[in-house]
């Protein structure tokens, strides 16, 4: 078997033990001569290797939708094989490696076979995330930089940071979809610095590749001060001449309907009551929407009060400070009976407890503001979005199609007119050639529609499942009350 797979992935000049085939028939599809990336991840675990290493060895592991050849397989196995074994999990071991390809401690053969996933049950429509893999998505750190001043104008930079997660997310999180893996995990803890205009030429370029998606408005220039961002797209670190080469890059790919494998058959796996759901998830959500940013307005409003309070307890225990560092001497009226002295000297001791209120005060605004106000602006984001892209969807594609079929239904009444009138032969013809065009100008917006409908239907999921975001907010709400109170 030597020199079997030295071909695709990488060169491997040893001989592949039969093991190796052994572990591709046991995990491999049945009707498939490729291994999901699912069964791969199961078989990772099994290694009993650090998360490091696990994130080393994916690095090198090439995959296409969502599946492992034979070939890439073998390649993972003989890396595994080098890490048990306290080596480097690298490509060049392979390449020098003349002998026998080592042998991957993985248990009893028998048990991989319960790792195997049937591609015939994937339901492309259905979304299988939960709340915490997606909050466990890479993370960018945004801080705003001090101003710059240029030749002629001063200007603010960005410094995006990528927050480093565990390499078993990372790969659940991304082995499934198109992004290649070594790119997105040489971004961890990396940084790149942008301008706002940056943003604005990502934000512009996402709308529309991604038309038929939720895609969250680009914050206020004098909003973006800095903070967290969830990262569901990382092309803007890989880019160094971010504007031009965003435009350029996405020119040249089309939007997600030119290269989504799916796009063209999206109406064989939408429910027949595609779009009752539709309208009730849009009224449901629309519902959340308003209550939530009531919510909102009624928690800045706290926010607010407890900084007036906090600057009201700090003005108050300023005058009782003053008041106790008073130096004037009594009258000789007073002198005799009078506490004054001794109060004088409480009240300064008290202004020190009232700024230590005003101080707990201040930290409770400040939690109201970070831990509920602005979580509460970003699902709002998310919501608006989503109301956003049913705009789209209505006033986009179906408005569309409604114009293409009035105009191919025109067209459809001159033809029969020209051949009633027997009009001049070329003319006619002429009139057939432009209505074939019209019909596949409708056919491909058929199509659209229901890849829109297929999104939306997606998209709709991922608000539900970002909904129970909510607790963890309002649950951080009560706390800081509690806590306010408590102090």
């Amino acid at each position: 078997m030597a020199g079997e797979i030295n071909e695709g992935v990488v060169p491997l000049l040893g001989s592949v033990p039969a093991y190796y085939r052994e572990v591709y028939e046991a995990i491999r599809c049945k009707t498939d001569e490729r291994v999901q990336v699912e069964v791969f991840q199961r078989l990772l675990q099994r290694t009993d290797l650090s998360k490091t290493v696990v994130g080393q060895i994916a690095e090198h592991v090439d995959y296409t939708d969502g599946f492992l050849s034979k070939l890439s397989l073998y390649k993972a196995l003989a890396l595994i094989a080098l890490a048990q074994q306290g080596k480097q999990p690298s490509p060049k071991l392979l390449e020098n490696c003349i002998q026998e390809l080592p042998k991957p401690q993985l248990g009893e053969l028998k048990d991989l076979n319960a790792l195997r996933m049937q591609p015939a049950q994937e339901d492309v429509l259905t979304m299988s995330q939960t709340l915490d893999r997606l909050l466990v998505r890479d993370t960018v750190q945004v801080e705003l930089i001090p101003e710059k001043k240029g030749l002629f104008l001063k200007h603010v930079e960005y410094q995006l940071t990528s927050q480093a997660r565990d390499p078993i997310n990372l790969i659940a999180s991304y082995m499934t979809k198109s992004t290649h893996l070594p790119s997105l995990i040489h971004r961890y803890k990396i940084s790149v610095y942008r301008r706002y205009s940056d943003f604005d030429v990502f934000h512009e370029v996402l709308l529309q590749r991604f038309a038929y998606r939720v895609v969250p408005a680009l914050p206020p220039k004098r909003m973006l001060k800095g903070g967290m961002l969830l990262c569901l797209n990382s092309d803007i670190y890989t880019i160094t001449d971010v504007q031009t080469k965003l435009r350029d890059a996405y020119k040249k790919m089309g939007d997600e309907f030119m290269t989504n494998r799916i796009a063209t058959q999206a109406k064989e796996h939408l429910p027949a009551d595609i779009q009752a759901q539709f309208s009730t998830s849009r009224e449901l959500i629309r519902n959340i929407h308003n209550s939530f940013q009531k919510l909102r307005d009624r928690a800045e409003k706290m926010a607010e009060r407890s900084k007036e309070n906090a600057a009201d307890l700090l003005m108050f225990g300023r005058e009782l400070s003053t008041l106790g560092s008073d130096a004037s001497s009594l009258p000789s009226l007073a002198s005799s009976q009078s506490t004054w002295g001794t109060l004088r000297q409480s009240l300064k001791s008290l202004s020190v407890e009232f700024a230590v209120l005003s101080d707990k005060a201040a930290q409770q605004g400040r939690r109201e503001e970070d831990d509920v106000v602005e979580k509460l602006n970003i699902f709002l984001d998310l919501l608006q979005s989503y109301r956003d892209l049913c705009e789209r969807h209505e006033k986009g594609v179906l408005h569309e199609h409604q114009r293409a079929l009035h105009k191919y239904g025109m067209m459809k009444r001159q033809m029969m007119s020209a051949t009633v009138q027997t009009k001049e032969q070329a003319s006619v013809e002429q009139l057939e050639s432009r209505i074939v065009q019209q019909e596949n100008a409708i056919q491909t917006m058929e199509l659209r529609n229901y890849f829109s409908l297929f999104c939306l239907h997606q998209e709709t999921q991922l608000i539900f499942i970002y909904l129970p975001i909510t607790s963890h907010i309002l649950g951080a709400f009560v706390n800081s009350q509690v806590q306010g109170h408590r102090e």
